[in-house]
């Protein structure tokens, strides 16, 4: 039985590996293995073109398309983001910008804390007594920015 070798590598192969590539996009974050492979399916493109390229131009331009891809994919996606019905969904802190809070606690040299729903969060703003009304202003990181009324 003879074993696998990088020069028995056909166009097929690549379009395996393109459409695997898709399959793994699906369940994967973020949109990388979709620009690999497109890199794959081009690649398998050429070699269907030109039969007799080695293993070795093969990889080189997978590596170079796939390099490529990404680079043009990010450009593509920075001018034209994806839009969802959720944006903040993944940042739970800009959920509450422009929301009113009454303070349990005092906000105390520009610190301090803020109830909200059932999450205690780290709140910046001016000194203020508890009791008082805020409204959340911003977020910086993961503490909220606030001010009063």
């Amino acid at each position: 039985m003879e074993g696998l070798s990088f020069d028995s590598i056909v166009f097929w192969h690549w379009l395996i590996l393109a459409l695997a590539l898709g399959v793994l996009e699906m369940f994967a974050l973020g949109v990388l293995f979709l620009w690999l492979g497109i890199a794959a399916g081009i690649t398998g493109l050429a070699l269907l073109a030109s039969p007799e390229m080695s293993w070795e131009i093969q990889f080189l331009i997978f590596a170079g398309l796939s390099f490529c891809s990404v680079l043009v994919g990010r450009a593509w996606l920075r001018r034209r983001p994806i839009e969802t019905d959720h944006p903040t969904l993944n940042r739970r802190g800009e959920q509450y910008v422009g929301r009113r809070f009454t303070l349990d606690e005092p906000i105390v040299n520009g610190v301090g804390k803020l109830r909200v729903d059932d999450t205690t969060w780290k709140i910046m703003g001016d000194d203020l007594p508890a009791g008082s009304q805020v409204t959340v202003t911003g977020v910086d990181g993961t503490v909220l920015v606030v001010s009063a009324e």
